[in-house]
């Protein structure tokens, strides 16, 4: 692609989705022609929800959720248990299990999962907050919603280690290993999700 040929903020544009994931150079510039084609009114929609998301969403400081209120609504719900806490890498995957209806406890987002080659490291992740949210007393269940990757692995070796010593008395589970090998909690469908959840395995 001839940039030189290209009006400086096509350019810049084209650059910015390029940086998306599964967009190259070629799907960018075409996502932006298609912009081009769009009402006036309807691209500037869209500049001001991309400008609304940054500004008006924050995290729950409670579980790490996106929200546009803190404490989020599922943290302050009262009709949700509060003896179960399930764990999970982001917050696409709480709204995965959540959308299905099937769980109603608390939830805590870890913020990704231990990818050493990456240097995603512990220090990188909520492990303190879960700390604190243990030492509170009202957990008696820890469900690990972290995927069937070897990420996913390494990361619930390494948390059962600290749990173990710190609260025994806490019972620690996880999903059933009826999630196919290499998956993501975010991209199962809610079927697989609910039985994963009602036959979880106790660590």
């Amino acid at each position: 692609m001839d940039n030189e040929r290209i009006p400086t903020v096509l350019n810049d544009l084209v650059k910015q989705l390029a940086k998306l994931p599964g967009l190259g150079p070629k799907s960018a510039m075409r996502v932006a022609m298609t912009f081009l084609e769009w009402p006036e009114k309807a691209t500037r929609k869209l500049g001001q929800s991309i400008f609304e998301l940054r500004d008006r969403l924050c995290l729950c400081s409670r579980c790490f959720g996106l929200t546009q209120e803190d404490p989020c609504p599922i943290c302050r719900d009262p009709q949700r248990t509060r003896s179960t806490l399930c764990l999970v890498p982001e917050w696409d995957s709480m709204l995965a299990l959540d959308q299905g209806g099937f769980y109603r406890g608390q939830y805590l987002v870890l913020g990704g999962l231990l990818v050493p080659l990456e240097q995603k490291t512990g220090d990188k992740l909520h492990i303190e907050a879960l700390l604190k949210r243990l030492a509170e007393g009202e957990v008696k269940e820890l469900i690990l919603a972290l995927g069937a990757t070897s990420d996913a692995e390494t990361t619930t070796s390494w948390l059962l280690q600290i749990l173990k010593e710190r609260f025994p008395q806490v019972l620690v589970s996880r999903l059933a290993q009826g999630m196919p090998l290499g998956s993501e909690v975010k991209y199962m469908d809610r079927e697989t999700l609910r039985q994963s959840l009602q036959f979880r395995q106790h660590l």
